[in-house]
Parts: C-alpha cells; structure tokens; sequence
C-alpha cells in the first residue's frame, strides 16, 4: 500500500458555538485523486480551508511528508507544496491572465527561467490562456476563470492541490474538459484533494473516496466502491 503523502487526524473545526467538522481522519496517498464528497454544508469547504490554513483548528493534526503543518500559515503551508484552488476561482479580475499566473508563483524562490518554464507548461496545457494572456482575467469565461485558477496554483509547484467545487457553475461540456484536465495532471504525478458536489464526476476519477455528511465521514473507500455503494446511489446519485 502506497504511504500516505498528506494525513488528518481527528480534525476538529469550530465557528463558535458550531462545531463544521467533527474530528475527522482521512489521507492522501501520493500520486492519487482522493475525493471529498457530501451534499452542501456537510464541511467539505471548511474542512480544505483547514488544511490550508485559512480557518483555525479546534482540534487534530495534519502531516504532510511527516512534517506537521497545521500550525502554520497559509503562505507557508503554500511553500511546503499543498496549494489550494479556492471554490469561486477567486481570480483577480483587474489583472491580466498573464499576471494572475505570476502571481501564483509568489513564494517560490527559484530562477525566473525556472518559473517562466513553468508558465510555459501552463500555458501548453491551457491553450486558451495563452491566448488571452495580456487581457484581463475578468474577462474570461467561467471555464476559462477555472482554468486559470488551477494554472495558478500549478505555478506554486504544488505536491498536494486541493480543489474545491471546481465545477461549480460551469456548462455540461467544460465540466468534462476540467475532469480530463485533472485526470492529466494527476497522471503526471501530482496528488489531488477534490472537494465535489458532482458526486459521480468525483468519484468516476478518483482512486479513493470519503463521503462527509453533517462533519463527520460516514463512508470511504475507492472510487468505484463509493459509486456502487448503495447509501451513496440514493442519496447523491438519484439512483
């Protein structure tokens, strides 16, 4: 069995008198799609944001690569190498495509050859922002703001991308083009967190899965198990 790259251990995540995750554990093994998956307000979002350290830990441990990094911020957690895509794109629509991509490589401390190599690569793998790479990020389609997103934090050279809702808001078809696109990018080796409200889609691609409900996980295991679980046919699948 391969190790495991990221681990939660009873995490505990509390606004106020809410407690939103309710000492959950789970792990990412390297190299694998893992997804989270639960209807909305189940914790999948607060859950990612506590790993990236964007809201306070009530209670756990997160390790990644034995390094324990829940206790550090957001900025370092990005330089360890788990970076997240936000739910909502959260692009910076005053800047251009060229610029939002730049400044996904803010904490890197390498070469501007190295990261115009990787910008490159983003560009290679998202043609149509290269081809819109001097206008303005506002101006882009919801597919295209997604593209960007992920392009961006590709260029922080993340170990570990978490995604949160990637498909949120988006036409049929170009949600088939962002699940090929991670199907890609994992397949080139990088780990992946999915946080998903398309229930099938997620699981379809991933190699291992846990279902959240009411902030606790009430089943994990792989993807197509999951897809075959009847509990999770009836309540995500319509089946």
């Amino acid at each position: 069995m391969t190790a495991a790259l990221l681990s939660v251990q009873g995490l505990e995540v509390r606004y106020g008198p809410i407690e939103a995750v309710k000492g959950i554990s789970l792990a990412l093994r390297a190299g694998e799609i893992t997804a989270l998956v639960g209807a909305n307000g189940a914790g999948k979002s607060t859950t990612l944001m506590a790993l990236s350290g964007l809201v306070p830990k009530a209670a756990g441990q997160v390790l990644f690569d034995g390094q324990d990094i829940g206790q550090l911020a957001p900025h370092r957690i990005v330089r360890t190498g788990v970076v997240q895509v936000a739910e909502g794109r959260a692009t910076l629509t005053t800047l251009t495509v060229r610029e939002n991509l730049e400044l996904g490589a803010y904490t890197r401390r390498d070469s501007a050859a190295e990261r115009a190599n990787d910008l490159d690569r983003v560009f290679t793998m998202f043609p149509r922002l290269q081809e819109r790479a001097s206008g303005l990020a506002g101006n882009l389609s919801g597919g295209e703001q997604q593209m960007l997103a992920i392009g961006r934090a590709l260029m922080a050279r993340p170990r570990v991308l978490l995604l949160d809702e990637p498909s949120m808001g988006l036409a049929p078809i170009v949600v088939q083009e962002i699940f090929r696109t991670l199907r890609d990018i994992n397949a080139q080796g990088l780990t992946i967190l999915l946080v998903e409200q398309n229930v099938r889609q997620a699981l379809k691609i991933a190699h291992r899965g846990y279902v959240l409900e009411t902030g606790h996980i009430v089943l994990e295991g792989s993807g197509r198990e999951l897809l075959d679980e009847p509990r999770v046919q009836q309540a995500y699948l319509g089946v």
